[in-house]
């Protein structure tokens, strides 16, 4: 919800502060925040009609009669689980906080439900050429391969679209007219589709050298062979939120050590841990730019994704990762995509 911040306010506001918030809104609440941003407590309608009931001041502190243990939502939390929070407690909104109980938004029941339309622009790259899956890839497009009946580009621009994204731009290369011939214009999913043509294989970042207009929302930017339930609205509040330029998803990967590895002092054996599991995290193939970034990127050069967000940490231009807790599944081999085919029917349908 793009409009949370006009609800904020300090512990020092009275009632009558926390009332003109309340009603120069349609949010119908108001959450105290420290000057850090970390919420302290929440004032809703509610609790301002018993506080008059209670013959309370209104210009007594807010926080006299504030919640001070509301239910909130974490920037992880999907879609559908907030919506199963504030539908089982009977709740209209839910404040979104991070890890230090920072807020960093506000979802309404209502929202959830309906999802307003977005002018944020997605461009998904299909251009590469599935190698590793033929030879499923001699003839088509790794992103066109079916997964449950569906091309997985239409399964990736459906989950958008249910997200309230209309603007599509797709980078093709290989047997580009396969994926122009299929989608169009997009206007039978009432969207708009361009797309932009490579005359090279561009890397993963270079393709967005070749955006016909600059954006004026941030981008979201997203390989063409994934399969995933990632929440796009939160992805694109927690990159506001921390005032990015640049954020990578990223996806906690788990890889064990088939063999005790040992720890030694010079010459000397001092433990043996057996098959340790070594966890990292690895980019997801998911980013969200701010339109400036693509100064950075220069037409028809070839850039990758790795090379780009070096370049803007060298810069010092703000970057963050967003962690994927959402199915996310990278289909590059065959046994990802049979994977896929069973996932499908579970989660997606």
């Amino acid at each position: 919800m793009s409009n949370w911040k006009n609800i904020l306010i300090s512990p020092a506001a009275t009632i009558r502060d926390a009332v003109r918030t309340i009603d120069s809104g349609q949010l119908q609440l108001a959450l105290i925040v420290d000057s850090g941003g970390i919420l302290l407590g929440t004032v809703s309608d509610g609790d301002v009609r018993r506080a008059i009931l209670h013959g309370i001041s209104l210009d007594a502190p807010a926080s006299e009669i504030m919640n001070p243990a509301p239910t909130v939502a974490t920037h992880n939390d999907d879609r559908n689980t907030i919506l199963t929070v504030l539908q089982a407690k009977q709740l209209r909104r839910i404040p979104i906080v991070d890890d230090a109980r920072r807020v960093v938004g506000l979802e309404s029941l209502d929202e959830l439900v309906r999802h307003p339309i977005r002018d944020n622009v997605v461009v998904l790259l299909a251009g590469g050429l599935g190698t590793r899956l033929r030879p499923l890839t001699n003839d088509t497009p790794k992103p066109m391969l079916t997964v449950g009946g569906k091309p997985l580009l239409e399964i990736i621009i459906l989950n958008f679209i249910e997200c309230g994204f209309r603007r599509f731009y797709i980078s093709v290369n290989f047997k580009a007219e396969i994926i122009e011939n299929y989608f169009g214009d997009g206007s039978k999913w009432n969207i708009d589709i361009q797309y932009i043509h490579e005359g090279e294989k561009l890397g993963t970042a270079g393709p967005l050298g070749l955006l016909p207009n600059r954006p004026t929302h941030p981008m979201i930017v997203m390989n063409g062979d994934l399969l995933t339930k990632v929440d796009f609205d939160l992805l694109l509040n927690f990159h506001s939120a921390h005032h990015a330029q640049a954020t990578m998803c990223v996806r906690e990967y788990d890889f064990q050590v088939p063999y005790g590895v040992v720890k030694l002092d010079s010459h000397r054996l001092v433990a043996i841990e057996e098959k340790p599991v070594q966890r990292f995290f690895v980019n997801a193939g998911i980013y969200v730019f701010e339109p400036d970034v693509l100064d950075l990127i220069r037409p028809n050069s070839r850039l990758d994704m790795p090379s780009l967000f070096e370049e803007l940490i060298q810069k010092q231009m703000e970057t963050t990762v967003f962690p994927i807790r959402e199915y996310w599944l990278d289909i590059g081999h065959q046994s990802d995509l049979e994977q896929a085919h069973g996932d499908f029917k579970n989660l997606f349908q």
